[in-house]
């Protein structure tokens, strides 16, 4: 008697991959409108400002939102002096910002207040901050901190950026109106 034998031998074989494509990503960027209105509240110019979100306000936003942590919800605006040109760095603090100085040829002592609506489509916009101009100066551009005197540099300092067509001219009668938008 003759007799076969077969031997079964099933062979699989499994790969997986991962896309080195998916990634969580999240970019903030920050974009000032200003018009400069002259004394008959004509416009004089209008400019921008794509800004710089310091690395300070990028650590206060991630407190405040991940661990709740000392949250103030109020915001001030303030003008870069164009005395000089100014240069930014990410390590700029409210502190210490050796590229700008500040300009205070505005009415008060105290910085602009800011208040925003309610985010839609991953954008925040402020309403219209005004600065009622003083004295002839020339206007580099403009910063959002928490901090309101203008004559104290402590506190957060969110973003800084100067206009994209350069420094601008001012003069007393003039009124700067200011919006800010925060893209995430």
């Amino acid at each position: 008697m003759y007799s076969d034998k077969l031997n079964t031998l099933d062979i699989t074989d499994v790969a997986v991959a991962k896309s080195s494509s998916l990634k969580d990503l999240v970019g903030i960027k920050g974009h000032y409108s200003v018009i400069c209105l002259d004394a008959n509240k004509q416009i004089k110019w209008e400019d921008s400002i794509e800004n710089l979100v310091v690395t300070v306000g990028l650590n206060d936003m991630a407190n405040k939102y991940f661990t709740g942590s000392g949250y103030t919800p109020a915001w001030y605006m303030g003008l870069v002096s164009g005395a000089t040109t100014p240069s930014y760095v990410a390590g700029d603090t409210l502190a210490s910002h050796t590229g700008w100085a500040e300009s205070t040829a505005y009415t008060g002592t105290n910085r602009i207040t800011v208040g925003f609506g309610a985010a839609s489509g991953g954008v925040i916009t402020s309403t219209s901050t005004s600065f009622a101009i003083n004295a002839t100066a020339t206007i580099a551009g403009a910063f959002l901190t928490q901090t309101q005197s203008n004559s104290v540099n402590t506190g957060i300092l969110f973003s800084e950026g100067s206009f994209t067509a350069g420094n601008r001219l001012v003069q007393s009668g003039d009124t700067l109106l200011v919006t800010y938008s925060l893209t995430l």
